[in-house]
């Protein structure tokens, strides 16, 4: 018996549904891939190293640390509170570049460590809680744009840089002998607080634009900052980060606290709507009703969408499985079997055997034959299903040859 080769082309139409149900999935994580590499893009762009004294970027501060090595003044830059605090000894400057991300443990530890050592405190666009701790006194205004500002004050740095870049916020204070410099309307955004007792003084700055690389040429920036941040000759560059260790408070909220309460009582509510849709579609009201197909398929193409599922999955032994039950169902009404009895291999091998021209070895080739393990391969598999038709086919020859009595004898 010859087997056709199988047609690759009805393959196809399965390569076509699996990419019509995964091209959503695909798409979306294609999605989401390109957007992770846009957003790393822009984060490793301009905002790369904002402020740091190590990064030549436009927002980078590189020029005013090359600047200021140029002048004898060494630059350190930390990253946490502990060693800003540790390299702050006495006769330097502590700059805190973005003082709005320190807790409030942070910046007293902080103003403890330094408050009492002479030396100077430079704060980029502090927030109330910072001003709180190292500017009593002193409260935010109203914010101004950044602009070129004259120094409109007698502070011998403002007024020997000339205009800066200055704005952003901007601060009032009652405290005396201030020195308030670059004025935004009658408000300033350079704040000089003395200390006389510690000899430690603090500076407020509304707004870092004047540090950047890219400003730094422009107007008196180079010269205000070099003034400001090399008054000793040693620089502590703190840049805070949220993933600073000392961050963690014990009191701070988790996500879940995060979360407002009328979220909880919708989750409980939908909850509730998606049990109330499973038992609805799970319901059972009676037994099942068959319903006619609305088309009819031939038996030949159903037996033939079979056949192609188990070859796709490799299912041989389901494959070998149905051949041979089919065949025994149809053997034991030709030899007298009961078909209750059909896979029991005691009953309906004798019957079959007595129905067969016997020859050595016989019931063993026929156990395997109807009852035997599954085959290796597909070849195997076209042999079997070629002995079980022989095998059928002598029983239906011998059962239509076989004499019959008369009824009248």
């Amino acid at each position: 018996m010859t087997t056709a080769a199988p047609d690759i082309s009805a393959l196809s139409p399965t390569i076509r549904s699996l990419w019509t149900r995964s091209r959503g999935p695909l798409l979306a994580l294609l999605l989401l891939v390109i957007s992770g590499v846009v957003i790393a893009t822009l984060q490793s762009g301009e905002q790369h190293g904002r402020l740091d004294p190590r990064s030549a970027d436009r927002t980078g501060s590189r020029a005013i640390a090359q600047l200021l090595a140029s002048h004898n003044v060494s630059t350190q830059v930390v990253t946490t509170s502990e060693e800003a605090a540790a390299a702050a000894g006495p006769h330097t400057t502590l700059l805190v570049t973005n003082p709005d991300v320190l807790t409030q443990d942070q910046l007293s530890g902080l103003h403890t460590a330094t408050a009492h050592m002479p030396g100077r405190t430079v704060l980029l666009a502090p927030d109330a809680s910072s001003l709180e701790t190292f500017a009593p006194g002193v409260r935010i205004a109203s914010p101004s744009g950044i602009s070129a500002r004259e120094p409109a004050c007698s502070l011998p740095e403002a007024r020997r840089a000339g205009s800066a870049l200055l704005g952003g916020r901007s601060y009032t204070t009652a405290v005396g002998a201030t020195d308030r410099c670059y004025l935004s309307g009658e408000r300033p955004t350079l704040l000089r607080l003395p200390a006389p007792r510690t000899g430690r003084d603090t500076v407020l700055l509304g707004s870092p634009d004047f540090l950047y690389n890219h400003h730094l040429a422009e107007h008196g920036n180079a010269s205000l900052a070099l003034q400001l941040l090399g008054t000793h000759k040693h620089l502590v560059w703190y840049l805070p980060s949220l993933s600073d260790p000392s961050s963690a408070q014990d009191n701070q909220r988790g996500f879940l606290d995060l979360i407002p309460s009328g979220w909880y009582w919708a989750l409980l509510q939908l909850t509730f709507a998606a049990a109330v849709a499973a038992l609805w579609r799970a319901r059972r009201l009676g037994p099942l009703v068959p319903e006619k197909l609305p088309v009819t398929v031939p038996a030949a193409e159903t037996t033939e969408g079979h056949a192609r599922l188990y070859e796709q999955a490799n299912a041989r032994d389901r494959a070998s499985a149905v051949l041979r039950s089919a065949t025994r169902i149809r053997l034991a009404p030709l030899i007298g079997v009961s078909p209750t009895h059909a896979h029991t291999p005691d009953i309906l091998l004798p019957a079959i055997h007595t129905h067969l021209t016997t020859a050595p070895g016989v019931d063993t080739a026929l156990h395997v034959l109807l009852f035997g393990p599954a085959p290796a391969d597909d070849k195997a598999l076209v042999h079997l299903a070629d002995q079980l038709d022989a095998l059928e086919s002598s029983i239906v020859s011998q059962e239509r040859h076989a004499p019959r009595e008369h009824p009248d004898r």
